[in-house]
């Protein structure tokens, strides 16, 4: 079966399976905000629209002056780039022909960026149910690496490593003489995150990698940031294309920055959803990731694979991501966002109904 390799654009996901989209569905498979954009990209739509017109800022400088004060960093460690998924292939670039290790299961866009760039590639596999990460653990794999590639908090497990954890993995990266690329897209939907930021200027092998589409559900908008020694941010830049974010995008920046609130309000909404669905799950007797953030992995004990409940639920219009593509999981978890209540009431009502008529 020809699976799709992304959440999101549930039509494909139909096709893959031959089944009927239902006139109703809620898509569950993408790790957006569940409250939407701020109110203040829609109040200020018209504003935006007029900059259509006008070519970006290629300096981003704006946007750059913000989340340098915000971060408490000077300028010249960030760059702005259209969406992760770019800043994750501009660092790719920076190392062709390079040696890389992935912890897994994580982001698919990190192998295939790499293959891109003729990585060779390396694996350390991590286990359920918890998925722990032990730096000792990786100590002689970072010995032949050139880079190592982490995702905290980790997609698609949502599994928060510590800041000691992280601190540990630089500090081996650095003895050994390669970079940690670390990918905090989903870093601001916990409310107990520590910053790694700091760690920046005085570890040069150290890239971390934001992005602002989760947080302020504007996949469609593209935009993300870089943090990184002067000198990588150079070299990252150096493959960038030019006008690479586009005026709208950078204007809705502004304006999302702006609203000082819409960050907690929407971490303890996260929270509180959270625990209504966990505690519903373990009613029910499924099993769960240990996540901090707003997706979670899901599975039914009694399957070996979860396709018959997936079936199910995208008969019903529920439309969780699937796990084939994730090694490690490979089908055996389904991974669900947290959306709206009245979202997370309907999931919950479809799943007593497959509970009830389980055999």
């Amino acid at each position: 079966m020809n699976w799709p390799s992304h959440g999101s654009n549930p039509n494909y996901i139909y096709k893959a399976m031959n089944l009927n989209i239902p006139d109703l569905i809620i898509d569950f498979s993408a790790n957006i905000n569940p409250l939407g954009p701020p109110k203040i990209l829609k109040e200020n739509w018209l504003r935006l629209f007029e900059k259509v017109i006008d070519y970006p800022d290629p300096y981003t400088s704006t946007l750059q002056e913000k989340i340098s004060l915000h971060e408490q960093i000077d300028k010249n460690f960030l760059l702005i780039g259209n969406g992760g998924a770019e800043l994750i292939n501009l660092v790719a670039r920076m190392l062709t022909n390079k040696r890389v290790l992935l912890i897994q299961p994580t982001f698919s866009e990190y192998e295939q960026s790499c293959k891109t760039s003729n990585c060779s590639i390396v694996f350390h596999q991590l286990h359920s149910p918890n998925w722990e990460l032990n730096g000792e653990d990786l100590v002689d794999q970072l010995q032949d690496v050139n880079a190592l590639f982490l995702c905290n908090p980790n997609n698609p497990t949502g599994v928060q490593y510590s800041q000691a954890t992280i601190v540990r993995l630089i500090k081996l990266c650095k003895e050994k003489g390669c970079h940690l690329i670390l990918d905090e897209a989903f870093y601001d939907m916990t409310e107990t995150y520590d910053s790694i930021v700091p760690f920046v200027k005085e570890y040069s092998n150290l890239v971390v990698i934001r992005s602002m589409t989760k947080m302020f559900a504007v996949p469609g908008l593209r935009l993300g940031y870089a943090i990184a020694h002067p000198a990588i941010i150079d070299e990252l830049s150096s493959y960038q294309p030019h006008w690479s974010v586009n005026s709208i995008a950078l204007a809705a920046a502004d304006l999302c920055l702006q609203d000082t609130k819409f960050i907690g309000n929407t971490q303890e909404y996260i929270t509180n959803e959270r625990k209504k669905l966990f505690s519903f799950y373990q009613r029910e007797g499924l099993v769960l990731s240990p996540s901090r953030v707003n997706f979670y992995l899901l599975k039914d004990p009694g399957l070996k694979d979860q396709l018959p409940l997936f079936r199910f639920l995208l008969e019903r219009g529920i439309v969780p991501r699937h796990t084939v593509n994730f090694p490690g999981l490979k089908g055996s978890w389904l991974r669900f966002a947290i959306k709206s209540s009245a979202d997370n009431n309907q999931l919950m009502e479809v799943i007593k109904e497959w509970k009830k008529r389980r055999p």
